[in-house]
């Protein structure tokens, strides 16, 4: 059974940081594309990051970053934990958003298959 729990986040002032955390189990990071999603009421859900091992190399990792993060947050995972994260710098107020983690075997879309529970990142100016 696939699960994602978030964690890691909360209120921060802007220029702050934050790291969050998703801890998967019942499957292998290597075979599945994690990505970071945020969400605030009455918008869109957006794409802020995903990583996936490449399926071809198995060794090199492909990385996304949506524009208005790139430089600012980065994406990694640990296999032995199972885990990946999201480090976060920089933050601004328009950062403030539920972030979700998701997974799929595909690549990262809008459309993941599997979706964690959500954790709200909050920066006050």
């Amino acid at each position: 059974q696939v699960q994602l729990v978030e964690s890691g986040g909360g209120k921060v002032q802007s220029g702050g940081s934050l790291r969050l955390s998703c801890l998967a189990s019942g499957f292998t990071l290597d075979d599945f594309s994690i990505g970071w999603f945020r969400q605030t009421p009455g918008k869109e859900r957006e794409a802020v990051s995903c990583i996936r091992l490449s399926p071809y190399t198995r060794t090199s990792e492909f990385k996304y970053y949506s524009e208005s993060v790139k430089g600012r947050f980065t994406i990694s995972r640990d296999n032995a934990k199972n885990e990946v994260y999201l480090e976060m710098s920089g933050l601004k107020p328009e950062d403030s958003a539920i972030y979700y983690c998701a997974a799929d075997s595909d690549f990262c879309s809008l459309t993941m298959t599997y979706w964690g529970q959500g954790t709200q990142v909050t920066v006050s100016s």
